[in-house]
């Protein structure tokens, strides 16, 4: 017999005692972006798996970090699979994001947190003597500390780190703290795979983070890579562009790629050098599927990269966007 087969009436069941309880059947993990989070309807759906794209140095890794963080601030549970970074470095990204947020434009930059993580030399105080020499460092720690038990990080790699270790990963969170997390993987061409083809690979993988959302009633946001044509300067990259396969923009439930907004305004809003520079300060969001709610819509949100951050209160973008600049600098 099938577990996973339901009638209707053992459905409309559930959701009557559901209701007569007061207990929701949608579980949502807000993203902390309140713009985005008003297009998604709350939030990160469990059992929905959200892609996030976008051409390199645009803040994929910043803005899922910060997810992340907001998050397991929040009090919900997160396991973050990273195969691009050591857990340290996320660290040190956490204490420049929360300085960032702390003190805004007077926090000092994500070098000088680095610089202090990475020094060789003795501190018979540790870590936090070594943060007592930079201003601001010593309350961005202890803001990370406050929610440190509800952040997991699992250092990744592409030759160990598979589907099947993803999962029993996830499961072992559940079980140590009581609550189904919101799984982060940076990023979704790097999990292992048999596959040779890489286009083979990405459907594979992608069809099982899929499976992992809704068999744990998760949400799963994964990073994505580009192909070429998403990586040309003045582009913009699009759901063609996702590097491997077109699976990657059927199978998810939620697309959302980032682009520089100096690249894909109109020509018309480059007439003067401040409204350039200006742009460059911005990275546009676009909602390119969205199964809960609206899709083809344009958040933009500003970069703070030297704090490891995006400002995370962002808006619909009023200028004209365009697929391709014409003139380039």
């Amino acid at each position: 017999m099938d577990p996973e087969l339901h009638s209707l009436a053992d459905v409309l069941e559930r959701v009557d005692e559901r209701a007569r309880l007061g207990t929701g059947t949608t579980h949502l993990w807000p993203t902390g972006f309140p713009a985005l989070d008003d297009v998604l309807d709350g939030g990160l759906r469990g059992g929905n798996l959200i892609l996030l794209a976008g051409p390199q140095g645009q803040g994929k890794t910043t803005m899922a970090l910060q997810m992340a963080r907001n998050a397991a601030a929040a009090g919900h549970a997160v396991v973050y699979f990273c195969y691009e970074h050591d857990p340290e470095v996320l660290l040190s990204r956490l204490v420049s994001l929360e300085a960032g947020l702390l003190y805004q434009s007077h926090a000092p930059n994500q070098d000088r947190f680095r610089h202090l993580f990475e020094d060789p030399s003795p501190n018979p105080d540790g870590l936090v003597g070594r943060l007592q020499t930079l201003p601001t460092a010593t309350e961005a720690l202890q803001t990370v500390l406050s929610y440190q038990e509800h952040f997991h990080l699992h250092r990744s790699t592409g030759t160990t780190t598979s589907i099947k270790v993803i999962a029993e990963a996830v499961e072992q969170v559940r079980r140590e703290t009581g609550q189904s997390p919101l799984v982060i993987v940076d990023y979704l061409q790097k999990v292992k795979s048999d596959s040779v083809n890489e286009a083979e690979r990405a459907a594979e993988v992608v069809e099982d983070l899929k499976d992992l959302a809704i068999m744990h009633q998760v949400p799963v946001f994964a990073i994505s890579a580009s192909d070429k044509g998403g990586l040309l300067a003045g582009k913009r990259m699009r759901a063609h562009h996702l590097r491997g396969s077109t699976a990657l923009a059927y199978e998810c439930d939620v697309l959302l790629i980032l682009n520089s907004k100096y690249d894909i305004v109109s020509r018309q809003h480059l007439v003067y050098a401040a409204n350039a520079e200006t742009f460059r300060q911005w990275t546009v969001l676009s909602v390119e599927k969205n199964r809960n709610g609206r899709a083809g819509l344009e958040l933009e949100f500003r970069k703070h990269f030297e704090q490891n951050r995006f400002d995370p209160d962002g808006g619909l973008v009023r200028e004209q966007l365009v697929d391709e600049r014409l003139v380039l600098e």
